[in-house]
């Protein structure tokens, strides 16, 4: 037998990808330290032990990475990585939701979509069906990785509600980056470069996701007219009072409900106040910014609610991480469900992680909107009447505010909200 196999330091597997493979080369040699530590060695496919002991055709080795643990078995693809996840403490909620099978089919679409996608530099795993743009590459998703891991590393220095600011600033950097790299890959020719200063500002004065449009010197923005800024300058306002006074006397002697008004004070103050007030002002400049909330309250059904109406940053950013490219391997149930899925695994690392509890919570929050948006477009849901008018609002307002426990539960509130305030209200 090979002295690999029988390497005494080796007592968790060896994880096996693609060494023609440019992403899978740049990947291995980015997590060999962290597999290292937890007792794995990394090894090419290509290796002449590796084939004959998988005894894979050549025409499948390379579809997938795979992992060989000690005891002598082989796993590939998903199932590889979610083996591997087992060592890493905070991959928990993933392996939790992994154990749904409706999740685990979309995890694997996912896979599979980024294998096809991997852009290989011998060509070998590339794919027609896409422009080759679209691949995801370490070049994308390194700073978003880099960036939440370095938040989860530094928590242990913080208290726990600078540690939800953490990484709340990790995503959206992250995610920044991510659409500022689509936008650039995707951009029809010829398209003329920003400017620094829109650049700039893309990246540290719009919340938005939407790169694309925000960046294109093309676009025209509709006209605003000056008195469009009253009502986002009076929400702000009103965001203000209840923050700093209202939140203020509540908390003394009901802290729960004074931490729920603080909340609720925050998503006004920013969200529908200094939000608008910056698209307005992007708009006023000939920039295409779009409002990220575009009047929530007037959705007649809970599609329109999520895809086009609430916090239209993320919307977009979820529609092209998640959504289309499931859509395109699978069905539009699946691609459903793991896209509210990947939205409630991105808030579990602003809320249950610092909080230190209510794991899964919020993902269980998203998938029910997932199963209300599919009920509301089956047949049952039309012969209701959920997709519009009179019924269709009343759906929404039960299916988003009804669970809001699992969304911030009171775990969250105790542990992340209220020493907030107090160190804010000096308390």
């Amino acid at each position: 037998m090979n002295t690999e196999i029988t390497d005494k330091a080796i007592t968790n597997g060896w994880v096996l990808y693609d060494a023609d493979c440019r992403f899978c080369r740049r990947f291995a040699h980015w997590a060999e330290r962290s597999l290292t530590r937890r007792h794995f060695r990394l090894e090419p496919l290509q290796t002449p032990w590796v084939q004959q002991r998988l005894q894979i055709p050549k025409a499948q080795l390379l579809d997938e990475m795979r992992l060989l643990t000690a005891d002598g078995r082989c796993l590939g693809g998903c199932d590889a990585l979610l083996q591997i996840a087992e060592y890493f403490w905070w991959t928990w909620p993933v392996r939790q939701m992994a154990r749904i099978k409706i999740v685990k089919a979309g995890l694997e679409a996912a896979y599979r979509w980024v294998a096809s996608h991997r852009g290989c530099a011998s060509g070998r795993c590339s794919t027609h069906l896409y422009p080759q743009a679209t691949a995801i590459r370490i070049g994308d998703w390194g700073p978003l990785i880099l960036l939440v891991v370095a938040a989860l590393f530094v928590r242990r220095y913080m208290a726990p509600w600078q540690q939800m600011w953490a990484m709340a600033l990790a995503q959206y950097a992250g995610f920044k980056w991510i659409s500022f790299r689509a936008a650039r890959d995707t951009a029809t020719s010829p398209s003329p470069l920003p400017t620094r200063s829109r650049l700039w500002g893309y990246f540290f004065l719009w919340p938005g996701m939407n790169a694309a449009t925000f960046l294109d010197a093309r676009r025209r923005p509709a006209r605003t007219n000056w008195n469009q800024w009253a009502w986002p300058i009076a929400k702000t306002i009103m965001g203000v009072i209840l923050f700093w006074f209202v939140a203020r006397l509540v908390i003394r002697d009901e802290p729960l409900i004074g931490g729920w008004i603080a909340m609720i004070a925050m998503i006004l103050m920013l969200h529908f106040g200094v939000f608008d007030l910056l698209s307005f002002a992007w708009r006023r400049r000939g920039v295409c910014a779009e409002p990220i909330m575009l009047r929530p309250l007037a959705a007649t059904c809970l599609t329109d609610f999520w895809g086009r109406r609430w916090n239209r940053a993320f919307s977009d950013l979820a529609n092209h991480l998640a959504f289309r490219p499931i859509r395109r391997r699978t069905n539009p149930v699946i691609a459903t469900l793991f896209t509210f899925g990947f939205s409630g695994l991105v808030h579990e690392l602003v809320i249950t992680v610092p909080s230190g509890g209510g794991y899964g919570l919020p993902t269980a929050y998203f998938l029910i909107q997932a199963v209300g948006v599919l009920i509301e477009r089956s047949r049952v849901g039309r012969r209701w009447g959920l997709g519009g008018g009179v019924r269709g609002k009343a759906f929404v307002i039960v299916m988003t505010c009804g669970p809001l426990m699992l969304l911030f539960p009171p775990v969250f509130i105790h542990h992340v909200i209220l020493p907030m305030l107090s160190s804010l209200y000096r308390i």
